[in-house]
């Protein structure tokens, strides 16, 4: 595994401590972590994923718009914070590993360093209706 820029690691080491669910995506649109928090919500172990990359989340979390139409992964917030350089917030219907269908908010920023150099994306997500 490559060496990661110091800001990925902090923003990992952050996430572990929060009970805030939170994905952190790499430059490469590989997923680098996830926390505890969103372990729960997507009735997944993070020890259990493999690199998942953005498109996928749409097919392996079904995942809908509030209305129940399927929401291609282009719409999903994080790809758009990874592709896109741009914030985006959404409500996204999911249905977790564990069989469970949630409506959840997402709000999705790209990680931008020192110099421009793009380093990935975070999104903090949580239970639509629930403080997170």
């Amino acid at each position: 595994m490559p060496q990661q820029d110091v800001e990925l690691i902090l923003m990992r080491q952050l996430a572990s401590y929060l009970t805030t669910p939170i994905f952190l995506y790499g430059p490469d649109e590989r997923l680098l972590f996830f926390n505890e928090a969103a372990e729960k919500l997507l009735g997944l172990p993070f020890d259990e994923a493999d690199d998942m990359p953005p498109d996928q989340l749409a097919i392996l979390f079904r995942t809908k718009t509030e209305a129940g139409k399927r929401m291609p992964a282009k719409d999903l917030p994080i790809v758009i914070a990874l592709r896109e350089r741009q914030p985006a917030h959404n409500a996204v219907r999911i249905r977790g590993i564990d069989g469970v269908w949630r409506t959840i908010e997402a709000t999705c920023l790209p990680l931008m360093g020192q110099g421009g150099r793009s380093l990935g994306a975070v999104a903090f997500f949580w239970e639509k209706g629930q403080t997170a």
